[in-house]
């Protein structure tokens, strides 16, 4: 499960308000709204095949924006991994952060451009790969 938070919150609160969550969203039939109030957040979710994606905003941040960041996130990872799915995610999470970090700064949109997240996420990709052959090489 990845969990990026926005907001400084202790450990216990985090979990409180995941389990929260989790449980409200789970419980809501499909063909309900993908918006509910918790407190004083609002909760937007969407559901692709089995994965839940859930982003908590302000009251006066608009929904649609959040489900459209949402859906430009699993379109982002979609591309990278190819289909994603839970276990791209588990054993990839990294990654998963990564891509997030290029659309989002600080909770707010930072990246638009569908192409430029592919690129520095293939960037970032070849600086790894500099770095393993590298150290590989001074094993040798």
């Amino acid at each position: 499960r990845l969990a990026k938070w926005f907001t400084t919150l202790s450990p216990k609160d985090k979990a409180k308000i995941v389990k929260d969550v989790s449980q409200l969203v789970l419980a809501r039939r499909t063909r309900m709204c993908n918006f509910l109030e918790y407190k004083d957040t609002k909760i937007v979710y969407r559901r692709y095949a089995s994965l839940f994606f859930i982003a908590g905003c302000s009251s006066e941040d608009n929904e649609l924006i959040t489900l459209e960041i949402i859906h430009r996130y699993v379109e982002q990872m979609d591309k990278y991994y190819g289909n994603v799915c839970e276990l791209d995610i588990i054993f990839s999470f990294t990654k998963a952060y990564y891509i997030l970090d290029e659309i989002l700064l600080a909770g707010e949109l930072q990246e638009t451009s569908k192409k430029n997240i592919l690129r520095c996420i293939g960037q970032q990709d070849s600086l790894e790969d500099m770095e393993v052959s590298h150290d590989q090489l001074d094993k040798l």
